[in-house]
């Protein structure tokens, strides 16, 4: 015997006009014209849907944020330097857009590479086999010579002091960390001992490393403490670092009295982890905010955002 089927003859159908629906035809993409349209109607027919329209309300909310004074705070991994973004970032900066910027010391080996030298991300495969991978001895001398001196010398953080040394680097027009030294920017560079090519080489004292990075937490908190009613925080690329980080110090300025409560943020990357989801996106605007994500490649969504950016505060 075959097995028993369901009789559906009398199954209960609606009209779809009474059918609740997310999409209407309204909201979908319009055909671009190249040369007769601008950019802002390019950005206009997009489609009203998903992600797209997420897009449209953070860069609002950035635009929001910026006309009220409110902190834009960028969080960046190394990737995004590698790709070549350092010169729109940089042009938020000097529009007093991004009003600080965080990353891993990994972005800062290659900001200052770039600067100095001009070319930076090794071939990782080829150099490992002979025990050369990160042993450029320029990089190291620079940045733990760098470390070394300032520590003993100033107060200043990890982030203050490379940039600092880059104001007259062949490429300094190149650099984030130069950048924003020039622009008083507070600009902040998070270590994690022995994940970095500078760690292994004998210029490394962990001493000054581990305090300048920890003066610049301090910094990143003070940053944070201003997130009140208002702000945007994005994570662009980095999967670990710069979300515990951010998360220890939102609670550090919570704890010490600040409602740092009510502000925007966004992850950027091209896979999504648990950590920048629930670190940036979800837990630290629960209740009072928003978050968002978005996946792709950093060299197309972060060209696409600056110029929405732009498009948006005119």
């Amino acid at each position: 015997m075959a097995y028993r089927q369901i009789d559906l003859s009398n199954v209960r159908t609606i009209s779809i006009k009474k059918r609740k629906s997310k999409v209407q035809t309204g909201q979908f993409a319009r055909v671009f014209h190249p040369g007769k349209q601008s950019f802002e109607e390019f950005i206009e027919s997009l489609p009203r849907i998903l992600v797209a329209n997420d897009l449209r309300k953070f860069v609002a909310d950035i635009a929001k944020a910026a006309k009220r004074k409110k902190p834009v705070i960028a969080m960046i991994g190394a990737h995004v330097i590698k790709v070549g973004l350092n010169p729109v970032l940089i042009d938020l900066l000097e529009r007093k857009i991004i009003t600080a910027l965080a990353m891993n010391s990994a972005a800062a080996i290659h900001d200052v590479e770039s600067a100095m030298w001009g070319t930076t991300s090794e071939d990782v495969e080829e150099n490992i086999v002979d025990g050369t991978f990160g042993m450029s001895k320029e990089t190291g001398e620079f940045i733990n010579g760098v470390l070394n001196q300032k520590y003993e010398e100033e107060q200043c953080g990890y982030g203050e002091a490379i940039g600092k040394a880059l104001q007259h680097a062949p490429n300094k027009k190149l650099s984030l960390l130069a950048a924003c030294v020039r622009l008083n920017v507070p600009v902040t560079v998070h270590a994690a001992i022995g994940t970095d090519i500078i760690h292994q080489q004998p210029t490394m004292n962990g001493e000054a490393t581990g305090e300048m990075s920890f003066r610049d937490f301090k910094v990143l908190c003070n940053v944070v403490s201003n997130l009140r009613g208002g702000g945007v925080v994005m994570n662009i690329g980095s999967a670990v670092i710069l979300p515990e980080v951010f998360l220890k110090a939102l609670t550090v300025a919570r704890n010490l009295g600040h409602n740092a409560q009510g502000f925007t943020t966004a992850n950027f990357d091209m896979i999504q982890h648990y950590r920048p989801r629930m670190n940036v996106v979800s837990r630290p605007t629960k209740g009072h905010g928003k978050g968002y994500i978005f996946t792709g490649h950093h060299e197309i969504m972060i060209p696409l955002l600056c110029a929405m950016i732009k498009n948006e505060i005119g």
